[in-house]
């Protein structure tokens, strides 16, 4: 049976979407480590954005964001760093502002930007190398991963660096190492998990369409 190619993808990208969905509103998607929340909301992105392009990685991105927004405006809304992710949050006299939806929408968003155009990119330079695709997929699965990672934490040292560090406890002159640290363990970590289950699930994926739907 013939199936239309553009059905194909939309169907494609709402599974993809309730997979998104299940890994923003469940324990299953998100790791507690100290004042932080390591998430695999990720990986949804980054599959979106190889399987289907860089501007259905991007469109998934977005909601992504949004599915961060509503989690942090309704079940981490006590949280005293809540401000960092949604307007609505507040800490003493400190309220969550534009940033806040900054920090929560653009580097979802630039994961599937980045992880689309890094295996576009990738799949053409190693393109002649014998198994050069799996290169291709783990390095996409990695920036797009670590693009989310460090314009998070970055965003966080940017616009609410003091008030953050007040909400944990810290000293603001720690905070930077502390940060740091986070990219170099749970970071690093998701980062290698993301580009593990790039190629482990997009390859036979792309590999039964061009066989069954070319």
């Amino acid at each position: 049976m013939k199936i239309n190619k553009k059905t194909l993808q939309l169907t494609q990208f709402a599974i993809l979407l309730a997979i998104e969905m299940i890994v923003c509103f469940t324990p299953l998607g998100s790791i507690p480590i100290g004042p932080l929340v390591a998430t695999l909301a990720a990986v949804p992105v980054i599959v979106t954005a190889i399987l289907l392009g860089t501007k259905a990685g991007t469109a998934m991105g977005f909601f992504t964001g949004l599915f961060s927004l509503v989690v942090w405006s309704t079940q981490l809304l006590p949280s005293p760093v809540s401000f960092v992710f949604t307007p609505i949050g507040q800490f003493g006299n400190v309220h969550g502002n534009f940033w806040s939806l900054v920090i929560c929408f653009v580097p979802r968003i630039l994961i599937g930007f980045v992880a689309g155009i890094s295996y576009q990119g990738f799949s053409r330079v190693f393109s002649k190398l014998k198994k050069g695709h799996i290169f291709a997929y783990n390095i996409s699965g990695i920036l797009g991963s670590l693009t989310n990672t460090i314009l998070v934490l970055g965003g966080i040292y940017i616009f609410f660096g003091k008030e953050y560090a007040a909400a944990n406890g810290k000293a603001y002159e720690d905070l930077l190492g502390i940060l740091g640290i986070v990219v170099a363990t749970n970071g690093v970590l998701e980062a290698i998990i993301g580009g593990i289950i790039a190629y482990a699930v997009c390859y036979p994926i792309q590999k039964y369409m061009k066989h069954h739907f070319a």
